[in-house]
């Protein structure tokens, strides 16, 4: 996990950092980092929820943009190699929206509200926990979410047979895999770059249980109770989050505001949060 400093680096100068273990079930204890900005903004807290396995290092120049004047509270689910699950342990989407549910009750979000920022699977674990909030959010922003997780017939048998200890010989190949078959390299070297720093930290335990059970789910049937304002952040050249799915579901969240930032590195650029305070400003003065 990052050091004091390694997290000061992450972040907009001056801003607090608070980094704690949160309990939120007799299953799971989760990392949770909370940056205050220099300067009391008035803005809504942000409930940050990053994507399978990221390391938060991939998000530090949204976080030091955001951080300027927004207080964030960052997550590290479930599968995260930070977390502490007890033995047995689910590891789908529907165990991580409990998590996140569970903590939503937990942290203190007044006097202002909050908004839920996610991305990649973060994101879709947002829409699938909206509906059991009991403290609904002011708004979402929605960088990519998964509709499905596509994983190949033989990728699931090669990773139910799979040993986790002897993971690094099979990372290679998952490497390969995601830069000839998944990934725009072409258009987002940097996806790839962070995909594989990300697959390097992963615990493969982990990483094993949360594959077969995401492997599954389809997020079709959630998206009409998303009844907040959303912004949908979409990178038509992304094809890992399958531009296509992408506009599906804007057609299916009631109150949806779409932008197109292109590619992965964009929406992992000070840029979305510009998107996010435009968004937010909009739907504050409707």
């Amino acid at each position: 996990m990052e050091s004091k400093e390694e997290l000061s680096s992450l972040c907009s100068p001056g801003a607090g950092i608070l980094d704690r273990m949160v309990r939120v079930s007799d299953e799971a204890t989760l990392r949770v980092v909370t940056f205050s900005p220099p300067k009391d903004s008035g803005n809504p807290t942000v409930l940050f929820v990053a994507g399978w396995i990221t390391q938060m290092s991939a998000w530090e120049l949204v976080l030091k943009e955001m951080t300027k004047d927004f207080r964030v509270v960052y997550v590290e689910t479930r599968e995260k190699i930070s977390s502490q699950v007890r033995r047995g342990a689910g590891q789908g989407v529907g165990d991580i929206a409990k998590d996140l549910a569970d903590l939503v009750d937990q942290l203190d979000l007044a006097p202002r509200g909050y908004v839920m920022f996610g991305s990649s699977l973060g994101a879709t674990t947002i829409v699938e926990c909206h509906p059991s909030l009991r403290r609904k959010p002011r708004a979402v922003i929605l960088v990519g979410p998964n509709a499905v997780f596509r994983v190949p017939r033989i990728w699931l048998i090669v990773v139910t047979l799979f040993y986790p200890p002897l993971y690094a010989l099979i990372r290679p190949v998952v490497k390969w895999y995601l830069k000839n078959f998944r990934l725009n390299v072409r258009a987002d070297m940097d996806q790839y770059l962070k995909y594989s720093r990300a697959l390097d930290a992963a615990d493969p335990w982990k990483l094993k249980k949360a594959l077969l059970a995401v492997s599954t789910y389809q997020i079709w049937d959630r998206l009409d109770q998303l009844d907040v304002p959303t912004l949908l952040v979409a990178a038509s050249k992304d094809t890992l989050h399958e531009p296509e799915n992408l506009r599906k579901m804007s057609l299916a969240i009631p109150a949806v505001t779409t932008v197109d930032l292109e590619t992965n590195k964009v929406t992992h650029s000070g840029r979305v949060v510009e998107e996010m305070r435009r968004f937010l400003e909009r739907i504050q003065g409707a």
